[in-house]
């Protein structure tokens, strides 16, 4: 485990393997590093360097109540002040659902610190309205049960981490109901994504993955984003749960597309 200062607050990550072809890992909203408690470590194995982060207001990162802290471009520059703490010039930049769009918010602010994009889940145009559907509530709960859901965080938070996918879930809870408040306010006031124009842009090497059944993040999107972003390639998966129940497939997928994405880089500085 490791960390470091952004802007006064405390940002910390878990870091797996060592070597040149580094991957930043971003969790889903209002979830944590722990996501890729699985993941870190195959990806390591496989010869990669992989570090997952906890970023401000998630995890045990600092989680200060001010919605002015949370948004999709500060996100980004969390994740610039990560590679500039790791000394490192880019990184293949991925992540879930809130994750994924984080990266392609880095990819049009930060162009040149994106070796590649990962992107799993994206929450784009299609989403909109679930989203606002289905967080709208959750926001309001949290501001007005505030002391039933500081008390749930307090219980759960004394439970130990027994079991991958359950914990995934008492993640949500075991957070205090006052930062996650302001997370969701800050995000739902501004925007969630790169609008389509700038995605246009993007020209990243891109690998895409996505599923079917789940409204929150639509398989629309995925397919929306693989005819937006020219060197992109889309990986169905069977459902929400493939990688957190059978991941071979898929961990192979992405090892093969890390291996194509720092095999372009040795090429050009090779011709260079």
């Amino acid at each position: 485990m490791g960390e470091f200062r952004y802007e006064g607050h405390r940002i910390q990550y878990d870091e797996y393997g060592k070597g040149e072809r580094l991957i930043v890992l971003v969790h889903g909203l209002l979830m944590n590093r722990h996501m890729f408690d699985r993941l870190g470590p195959e990806l390591a194995e496989r010869g990669h360097r992989v570090v997952a982060v906890d970023l401000l207001g998630h995890g045990r990162s600092d989680r200060p109540e001010d919605l002015r802290l949370y948004s999709m471009p500060l996100f980004a520059r969390q994740l610039v002040a990560l590679l500039d703490h790791l000394g490192e010039d880019k990184a293949v930049i991925g992540g879930t659902s809130l994750g994924a769009n984080i990266a392609l918010e880095l990819a049009v602010r930060y162009p040149k610190r994106a070796q590649a994009l990962f992107i799993e889940m994206p929450v784009l145009d299609n989403a909109l309205s679930f989203v606002a559907g289905f967080f709208t509530p959750v926001l309001l709960s949290l501001k007005v049960g505030r002391p039933v859901f500081e008390g749930l965080s307090v219980a759960t938070s004394l439970l130990p981490r027994t079991n991958y996918l359950l914990d995934i879930g008492l993640d949500w809870v075991r957070q205090r109901p006052g930062p996650s408040q302001a997370v969701l306010e800050g995000l739902l006031l501004g925007e969630t994504a790169p609008h389509r124009e700038e995605r246009l842009k993007i020209d990243h090497q891109t690998l895409i993955v996505g599923h079917p059944r789940d409204p929150l993040h639509p398989f629309s999107d995925s397919g929306m984003l693989l005819e937006e972003l020219p060197n992109s390639r889309l990986v169905e998966a069977n459902s929400i749960l493939e990688w957190r129940l059978s991941p071979d497939r898929l961990n192979d997928e992405l090892s093969d597309f890390l291996e194509e994405a720092w095999a372009k880089k040795l090429r050009a500085v090779a011709a260079g």
